[in-house]
């Protein structure tokens, strides 16, 4: 039995950190883009029916899973899963991904949330008055390629330092104080952008259009895109990245749950949390705003490249048109919602690591939290140095999308037809304050696990694709690296199971 004995301070708490651990710079950024790119308002069709058949199932599943693992001393996922079949090694090294994306996510997302950081100190101190477009756009190009006197590595290890110290202090007295931090401001400052997006009025401050026009652009269906499978890929991608699930990191969270408390209806409450701040403070801030002040064929056009360019070269120039004043104040906001958003994910992706290592090694809360972000550091260094070489990009997409898709299958495989669904179907219900469709029983076994595999199939040519062209040699190193680190983690566990072994 682990002496890691951290809990959750109150109810409260857990749900907005479960809540923060969803809701990441993909609701504001990713989002709205997404929509426009899948048929607007049609995209919502496929994307709540996937949140319904694959994200809400995944919820239960992780929550139960993490709670059942939990209560036999475990609290990250090569330990947990193996608790669900004991016989088999084969899981615990499938649970290694647990860790593994963990790590090599937060490498990169830190820096990414070091950047908000930076934006946030330049709004307050005046630093985009005058600039014009051309120059925001400038200081971003010039900021990932550290040509401003190397900020971008100061905020990025300020953000490194502040995400290590805060899980120094534990679950409750770092990660959950943050949450009950962070979660209102982001919200706070979420209503006010989507109010100053929606009633932006043509004419003032120098706008073409209302907000309105924005809003009603992006929800405008086009009920053609439904029967695209690539909307359908798109709309589960998008679950994936907004519910942060195939991490392993809602299973730690659970993993400290009391054996008996709900499980149900938290997981609901997460989940409808981060769509409430994904569907409407995510779509009512950036492209309103965006199209106010552009129209929709520019919009359209920069949102080809996806939402960080809008969200980091262009939003910051359109702030300014309010005067130094509200320009000041919305562009803290802006940026300040994106911290919020990002440092409640990455303090997520810690906890498992430390987890980790206080169960099987029985290392102290402050030593696994600086030990996690030594490994971030030097994990992360490529991602910073190289990123114009394509580091950043390879590791989001292996670490941050196929693993995430990959660990979902598997885990839902092992849950619903290894452990078993009569089993697992009353781990979910134990304690339940909320009464669960019995059709969910069916959705967990069935429907679910297809969703994945087709999302999986889906992806295949493209990694194969990948595979077989390499890339450059940066490229090249960022995969050897990832491919040791998760040899590195497999190994760890291997020996924690002989220590485990020797103990009984």
């Amino acid at each position: 039995m682990s002496s890691n004995q951290e809990s959750w301070g109150s109810r409260l708490g857990l749900i907005l950190a479960m809540a923060g651990n969803a809701v990441g710079l993909g609701n504001f950024l990713r989002f709205p883009v997404q929509a426009i790119q899948n048929g607007g308002g049609a995209f919502i069709i496929p994307y709540l029916v996937c949140f319904l058949l694959m994200g809400i199932p995944l919820l239960w599943v992780e929550w139960a899973t993490g709670r059942f693992g939990g209560k036999k001393g475990n609290h990250s996922t090569p330990f947990i899963l193996h608790e669900l079949d004991p016989k088999r090694a084969l899981w615990k090294y499938v649970g290694v991904f647990g860790i593994f994306t963990n790590i090599a996510v937060a490498a990169y997302y830190c820096y990414l949330e070091s950047w908000t950081l930076n934006y946030v100190w330049m709004f307050i101190q005046g630093g985009f008055d005058g600039m014009g477009q051309d120059g925001v756009a400038n200081y971003f190009a010039s900021y990932i390629t550290m040509n401003q006197n190397h900020t971008a590595i100061y905020f990025w290890l300020l953000c490194l330092l502040l995400n290590t110290y805060i899980l120094s202090k534990g679950l409750s007295g770092g990660v959950e104080k943050a949450a009950k931090v962070g979660m209102p401001l982001l919200l706070l400052f979420g209503l006010f952008l989507a109010y100053k997006g929606i009633t932006l009025k043509a004419g003032e401050f120098g706008a073409l259009l209302d907000g309105t026009v924005g809003l009603n652009f992006l929800w405008t269906p086009n009920f053609d895109s439904i029967w695209n499978t690539k909307v359908w890929l798109a709309a589960a991608g998008q679950i994936f990245f907004t519910l942060s699930v195939g991490m392993g990191s809602i299973q730690c969270y659970a993993a400290y749950v009391r054996s008996k408390q709900d499980i149900a209806l938290n997981a609901m409450s997460a989940g409808w949390m981060n769509e409430f701040v994904e569907v409407v403070l995510g779509s009512s801030i950036l492209i309103p705003i965006a199209i106010g002040y552009l129209g929709v064929d520019q919009v359209v056009e920069l949102t080809k490249s996806g939402g960080l360019g809008l969200g980091f070269k262009t939003l910051p120039y359109l702030f300014t048109q309010w005067g130094p004043l509200m320009g000041a104040v919305a562009g803290t906001c802006w940026f300040g919602l994106l911290f919020f958003a990002g440092i409640t994910s990455s303090l997520a992706m810690g906890t498992p690591v430390m987890a980790f290592l206080r169960d099987e090694f029985g290392w102290k809360r402050g030593p696994s939290a600086w030990t996690f972000g030594l490994i971030v550091l030097v994990l992360g260094a490529p991602t910073v140095f190289f990123f114009n070489e394509g580091v950043f990009d390879e590791y989001d997409y292996w670490a941050g999308t196929v693993s995430l898709v990959l660990f979902a299958l598997l885990e839902v495989i092992l849950f619903a037809w290894v452990f078993g669904m009569d089993k697992g179907w009353k781990e979910i219900n134990e304690g339940a304050d909320m009464k669960i469709p019995t059709v969910y029983r069916f959705i967990i076994q069935y429907v679910t696990p297809l969703i994945l595999l087709a999302v999986f199939l889906g992806s295949l040519p493209d990694i194969i694709s990948k595979i077989q062209n390499p890339g450059n040699h940066y490229v090249q190193g960022a995969r050897i690296l990832l491919l040791a680190l998760y040899a590195g983690i497999a190994y760890a566990v291997y020996v924690a199971y002989r220590r485990r072994k020797t103990r009984i």
